[in-house]
């Protein structure tokens, strides 16, 4: 009688391990029946392409998502928060707009100032942004410089306090991010496993793509291709469950007299800057995170740049940086170069 029973529970363990294994296998099976989803389209001026495995279309929910993004933060949209307090129109926030605020705030002490939402005054001075002026002299330049600094602006019970009624808010560096964090927030909350979204080259992946391997996304080469229609890849890496921005001076900038003018405006000296990176690609908890890391960068350039990243694990980079040769020379954290696919 005892070896029977010592028989009997032998195996209640191994049947245990067997019917559980069935099940998971049964799992994905099902799962792998399961169609995905692509959305694509435009928004915050530029498109978006986004991958989901689930049995129906949510985008009608996704574009909810992502015009609730444009309501708040939007520099061409006159009614969305930001412009109403940019107009002084209006100085309350909602909680999208404290959130991103927040997140914005925390970047600009970590970098010193070098991400700063308050700089659209000389974007749009220099000829970017939702406003283009003409090239500024050095007196416009210093009296801009006094409507800039993202010390100056505040939140108090849910009102916007500027030290300056002129300052102006620009999210801009920031709510492609966020926007991407919002739709892959709505993905998880209907359980959705297998996705990619990418917002203007800003991605949050998860799972597994439709092969059912990591999701492989390209880092273009920063070539003189202003409308990217000549892509071509410096770089493959495989990312799964992984938040991701690049920012570049390559494709957004103009020519005058002979002499380039970047896009990337130093919030410090108020001039486009000049050095040796050309693209910043970022990983971080968060794309918003990723994307506002990913804009200080190209303001602060490589020292200080991998000083930044030394005191912050949670990032990872891969700076493509110019080369007295006219090549490109290729800078990465260690543990971004583990996620290097071999390109094939």
């Amino acid at each position: 009688m005892k070896q029977e029973n010592r028989f009997r529970m032998w195996h209640i363990p191994v049947l245990a391990v067997l019917i559980l294994a069935s099940l998971m296998i049964l799992r994905n099976k099902e799962q792998r029946q399961i169609p995905f989803q692509v959305e694509e389209g435009a928004i915050f001026g530029t498109v978006y392409h986004m991958k989901y495995q689930y049995a129906n279309s949510l985008q009608k929910e996704i574009l909810q998502c992502l015009h609730s993004v444009d309501s708040s933060l939007s520099m061409f949209n006159k009614q969305s928060t930001v412009s109403m307090i940019n107009s002084g129109e209006d100085l309350h926030t909602d909680d999208m707009l404290e959130m991103v605020f927040q997140q914005a705030t925390a970047i600009s002490e970590a970098t010193g100032g070098s991400f700063d939402v308050t700089v659209a005054p000389l974007v749009n001075a220099w000829g970017f942004g939702f406003k283009h002026g003409q090239w500024p002299d050095s007196t416009a330049v210093d009296s801009l410089l006094q409507l800039v600094g993202w010390q100056k602006v505040s939140i108090r019970n849910h009102m916007v306090e500027k030290a300056d009624p002129r300052i102006v808010l620009d999210f801009s560096a920031i709510a492609k991010g966020l926007g991407v964090d919002q739709v892959a927030s709505l993905l998880r909350s209907y359980g959705i496993e297998n996705f990619m979204i990418e917002i203007g080259g800003e991605i949050v992946s998860h799972g597994r793509n439709p092969k059912g391997e990591p999701w492989r996304i390209g880092i273009n080469k920063p070539e003189d291709d202003t409308q990217g229609a000549n892509s071509q890849l410096q770089d493959i890496i495989e990312l799964t469950d992984c938040a991701i921005a690049t920012s570049g001076n390559y494709r957004n900038y103009y020519e005058k007299d002979g002499k380039r003018v970047a896009h990337t405006i130093d919030p410090h000296s108020g001039y486009p800057v000049q050095h040796s990176i050309l693209s910043s690609t970022v990983m971080a908890p968060t794309c918003a995170m990723a994307d506002g890391f990913a804009t200080a960068f190209m303001v602060m350039g490589l020292d200080s740049a991998k000083a930044v990243l030394q005191k912050h694990k949670e990032l990872q980079a891969y700076f493509i940086l110019s080369a007295d040769s006219g090549k490109y020379d290729i800078w990465c954290t260690p543990d971004f170069s583990k996620l290097l696919s071999d390109n094939e």
